[in-house]
């Protein structure tokens, strides 16, 4: 009896104890955790201080994390396309064409032999560096333009090579653009039927602009030296700075090309050369060395 007695008693304190052996460990794990946040604090705090004084020492950097943070989705963009030459090339509604129409003696004087453009377009394309297919169309466009106009493709392009080099975007100081140098603000009422003055840069309309302002140039001076000197703007001039010698120099090379001979595309650096008076209306036939321009 006294047994069971004590057994319960021992119990009964036992179960007493329990809640206080439980408080006590609830507050040991409170004060860890208090502690542990504590030291949290304290870490992110110092952190907070470090990158505050940094972003004041570099605010560059407080740019750029704000840009970041800030910076708006990017949006979808599509692969771009480059379209193939001949459509970077179109010519306009009013561009020369082949027509069906049998050649006269003239004009298959002026078109030459599919050779002879063939040769002139290897040439050029190695003297200016110029890609063989851009230096197709061009040589193609300069011919077509030289049958309609009636004008040596020739010394058109003898003028697009002294003039740009033959680079499609070439642009002056004062406004001159393209193959041809054309000043679009001057011959405005010329790109009307092409789309404006901003056709200007397009290859086939400068060749044609420009082949037409030559070729009225060349009328009205009644000679291609006088033709050219007024071309490059200088008709009020007694001289235009070798720019007429350095055409028919080219164009010289050019009749060369096409006759099939070899002709250096390299041109040794020679001494200037005073230009040459135009000549006279009589003889506004024959070329600076007396050889017939076609279609003049």
């Amino acid at each position: 009896m006294i047994n069971r007695i004590t057994g319960a008693t021992q119990f009964a304190h036992n179960m007493a104890r329990q809640p206080a052996a439980w408080l006590s460990n609830t507050r040991v794990s409170a004060k860890g955790v208090l502690a542990t946040a504590q030291h949290t604090l304290t870490i992110v705090g110092v952190s907070a201080l470090i990158m505050m004084a940094v972003l004041f020492v570099r605010p560059e950097l407080a740019k750029d994390l704000s840009n970041l943070l800030n910076r708006a989705p990017e949006a979808e963009t599509e692969p771009v396309v480059v379209p193939p030459l001949s459509e970077l090339m179109e010519a306009p509604s009013s561009a020369p064409v082949a027509s069906a129409e049998p050649l006269t003696a003239e004009e298959r004087a002026l078109l030459g032999t599919k050779k002879q453009q063939q040769w002139v377009t290897s040439w050029l394309s190695k003297r200016y560096r110029v890609a063989g297919d851009a230096a197709n169309m061009l040589v193609s466009t300069a011919y077509l333009t030289a049958r309609e106009i009636k004008l040596d493709p020739l010394l058109i392009l003898a003028v697009m090579a002294i003039e740009s080099g033959f680079n499609p975007f070439a642009e002056s100081p004062v406004g001159a653009q393209g193959l041809m140098q054309v000043m679009s603000k001057v011959h405005h009422d010329k790109f009307q039927d092409m789309g404006g003055t901003q056709a200007a840069l397009n290859p086939v309309a400068n060749i044609r602009v420009g082949s037409l302002i030559l070729k009225d140039y060349v009328t009205r001076g009644g000679s291609v030296e006088a033709g050219l000197k007024s071309y490059v703007g200088a008709a009020a001039f007694e001289h235009d700075d070798g720019y007429g010698s350095k055409v028919l120099a080219e164009y010289q090379r050019l009749k060369m090309v096409s006759a099939g001979k070899k002709v250096p595309t390299i041109t040794p650096v020679m001494a200037a050369v005073p230009a040459k008076p135009a000549q006279p209306l009589a003889s506004a036939e024959k070329s600076i060395s007396g050889t017939q321009i076609a279609g003049l």
